[in-house]
């Protein structure tokens, strides 16, 4: 199965590994005896659907996500369930390469309004005569 990433941005589900453990926290007998934690491993240098470029940016991007191979990790121990777990973490990889993906909008530079430049200097000057009195009643006592 493929999943679209952006349009003619795709990765295939086969280049997915899943591995199950022990998750912690809460949940009784359940934490001790059922492997629910999923850690979604996903191949980011051996992906056929993604080019060069997009590899790239998705490597500076996520950087701290992914190790020295060149493998994208996602960990999930939400929910109790394996299964919940895993699409969970599927929805979290899509959800973390798309935003990767998504281009960076265009800043464009603004001044601030007369009014409030003027406003800021005039609490700027309330200040220096409230600690301007302070001072003087200081030294005189």
């Amino acid at each position: 199965m493929v999943i679209e990433l952006a349009p003619g941005v795709v990765i295939d589900e086969a280049e997915i590994r899943f591995q199950a453990s022990r998750a912690g926290g809460p949940g009784g007998q359940n934490v001790n005896k059922v492997a629910t934690r999923v850690t979604l491993f996903f191949d980011l240098e051996g992906a056929s659907g993604l080019a060069a470029h997009t590899k790239e940016r998705i490597r500076q991007r996520l950087a701290t996500r992914i190790s020295r191979d060149g493998v994208l990790r996602v960990t999930c121990q939400r929910h109790r369930s394996q299964s919940a777990n895993r699409q969970a973490a599927m929805e979290r990889l899509v959800e973390l390469l798309q935003q990767a993906l998504r281009e960076d909008l265009e800043r464009t530079p603004t001044r601030p309004r007369r009014a409030a430049n003027e406003q800021r200097l005039e609490d700027k000057r309330r200040r220096a005569d409230r600690k301007r009195a302070r001072r003087v009643a200081w030294e005189d006592s």
